[in-house]
């Protein structure tokens, strides 16, 4: 059924808050509020993260979109990323929005990742209606938190009518809101927040019968459909059937021009046909394969591109290359470097903070992005499709700035209990990072704000992880840029490396565990080259964890001690391209995380060495 747009009475709005302060939550209550899920429908809990890896790791990655209809308006609501790492998903889902839901933990307050997000929006000069959320969390600072909320405007800069926003504060997981700051009762529901929303949130801009611009910021695939190009419509109206032309980045190249077959738009969580989009409504258009993120979609008689979506630079790089370990090919069903250059190429027209390059090898590619966490998140999604590669660890980006090198700067916020807090200070001490400010809470944990040099905070959160038996929570952005910092300490101990392929034996590990950290069992696949431990020294060893017990007629207590293995150290992908050398790789196939040396031959080794 085709619907037909006959009046501009919608809203759009995004939200944006730090990671875990409840975003996907209070969308799925104001779409159970909004009437959304009929009766028999099952409710499905943050239905916004519907990836398996924004399920399991509890964050939201892909900016997405929904749409409900409240007294008359329809608001279309944009679910962002918390992480800096996904920064380039939030400066996207802003180009389609004419406001902003910010939304603050009652306890937390403002966070770094509220004032990354806000302070974009304040750059677009988004209006903002703010949600104090978990106001019945015992530790809630509800006064408190909305004058660091006022406080954090005047820090940023903002224009007076931006700091006039409303204050609404809500229980987003039971679905109360009340105007104001206090705790709403239980016969309240969410009608504040979206009253706000249609009171406060200016109605979209652009005349309907102007020439058509519309603005491709994100893009999809359907396997009938294919290539789809998401975007919002900036002027005049774009209809189903007419003539439209693709104006690409590049000013040299003439527009593509082709009729429309299928426009589309949000309707609840899903999308339907449409007639028209008119100037300030979100679309969906199929039909062209050659669409990239920053198209404008013009009109044909007249094509005016719009300005090309810009977002911050990549910070970090790493390379991915072909899997060249022994074991190679027993595991993906991708293991060429064709096949890994499409899929990367794939992740860059849909990924607008990623980039890649070329290398001194065909075989190997050169990947940037904001952070590790976005990184490992790439190379996740391509291990569960079946992928395998091999991985280096990340380093940083250099900038000339005045003539002198600079590297990145982060910023870092530590939330641990108040008996972690020495352990903090003295882990970043040695990462050349600063402790720059330190607020105690009421319910025995401490926030540490410090900052440090991106490489500084290589491994810092598993370090911290470790330190603190799991206790601490860890949120960094980037700050800018300082002055290279020198040379920083990496590991503690060199690599156990195995000198042979074969299956690992408990009698050889049992020895090798005297004299490091294992990261294998026994009956485990090992070859030459591959790192099986830390040692607790900081030099290399070459073992071998092949070793079998000879087998005699003598019989004494001490050679039949039974042995007792430690379990190994679970080597996760973030632990693992974190702890690797720069002559180290990380392995990584569909059913394995391994840690390798780049140059699998010892004599090898040696020989580049004595050069």
């Amino acid at each position: 059924m085709l619907v037909a747009m006959s009046s501009p009475s919608f809203r759009n709005v995004a939200l944006i808050a730090h990671v875990d302060h409840g975003k996907t939550t209070l969308v799925d209550a104001m779409l159970s509020a909004a009437g959304v899920f009929a009766a028999h429908e099952t409710h499905v809990d943050r239905v916004m993260d519907s990836s398996d890896q924004e399920r399991e790791r509890g964050i939201t990655i892909l900016a997405k979109a929904a749409s409900v209809t409240w007294k008359g308006t329809k608001i279309n609501l944009v679910d962002t990323p918390g992480h800096a790492d996904f920064g380039g998903e939030v400066e996207r889902a802003l180009t389609l929005v004419d406001g902003v839901l910010l939304l603050v933990d009652a306890a937390e307050g403002p966070m770094p990742q509220t004032r990354y997000v806000l302070s974009k929006a304040l750059d677009r000069g988004l209006p903002a209606v703010v949600v104090i959320n978990k106001v019945d969390r015992p530790d809630a600072r509800i006064e408190e938190v909305a004058d660091e909320i006022y406080q954090l405007f005047f820090d940023l800069d903002a224009e007076d009518h931006h700091i006039d926003f409303p204050i609404i504060s809500s229980i987003a997981r039971h679905g109360h809101a009340m105007a104001g700051t206090g705790i709403p009762g239980e016969d309240m529901d969410l009608s504040p927040i979206l009253d706000a929303i249609v009171e406060s949130i200016p109605a979209p801009s652009g005349n309907p019968d102007a020439p058509v611009q519309a603005l491709v910021t994100n893009l999809d695939a359907s396997n009938y459909l294919g290539r789809l190009a998401i975007g919002r419509v900036v002027e005049g109206t774009l209809r189903a059937g007419e003539q439209v032309a693709l104006c690409h980045s590049n000013d040299e190249e003439p527009p593509l021009k082709r009729r429309l077959t299928q426009l589309m738009g949000f309707e609840h969580l899903g999308r339907i046909d449409v007639e028209e989009r008119v100037a300030g409504d979100l679309f969906v258009v199929a039909g062209f394969p050659e669409v990239e993120i920053g198209d404008t979609i013009a009109d044909a008689a007249d094509p005016q591109a719009l300005p090309r979506l810009e977002v911050d630079e990549p910070v970090l790089r790493m390379t991915f290359g072909v899997n060249t370990s022994p074991l190679s090919g027993r595991d993906g069903r991708f293991v060429t470097s064709r096949q890994i250059k499409e899929r990367l190429d794939r992740e860059v027209l849909g990924n607008v903070s990623i980039r890649i390059g070329a290398t001194s090898s065909p075989e190997v590619i050169e990947v940037a992005g904001r952070g590790e966490l976005q990184l490992a998140v790439l190379i996740e999604s391509m291990r569960r499709e079946g992928f395998e590669l091999q991985v280096s660890r990340p380093e940083v980006i250099i900038r000339e700035i005045d003539g002198s090198p600079h590297e990145p700067l982060e910023r870092a916020v530590v939330d641990v209990p108040n008996e972690h807090v020495g352990t903090v200070t003295q882990a970043v001490a040695p990462r050349k990072g600063q402790v720059t400010d330190l607020r105690p809470g009421d319910s025995g944990r401490t926030i540490v704000t410090l900052t440090a040099p991106a490489r500084g905070l290589l491994g810092f959160r598993s370090l911290l992880m470790t330190a603190t038996r799991g206790t601490a929570l860890l949120h960094q952005h980037h700050a800018g840029w300082m002055p290279w910092a020198g040379e920083l300490p990496h590991r503690q101990g060199g690599a156990m490396v195995a000198d042979r392929i074969g299956s690992s034996t408990g009698f050889a590990l049992d020895n090798l565990q005297k004299r490091g950290e294992l990261f294998v069992g026994p009956n485990a696949d090992v070859y030459e080259g591959m790192i099986i431990g830390e040692a607790s020294r900081p030099e290399d060893m070459q073992v071998n964890p092949t070793k079998t017990k000879q087998l005699t007629n003598i019989r004494t207590h001490s050679t039949d001690e039974a042995i007792k293995l430690k379990p190994p150290r679970e080597m996760t992908l973030e632990l693992a391209i974190e702890w690797i050398a720069g002559d180290e790789l990380v392995e990584i196939t569909p059913n394995a995380i391994r840690v390798r040396k780049r140059h699998l031959s010892e004599s090898e080794r040696k020989r580049l060495k004595r050069r």
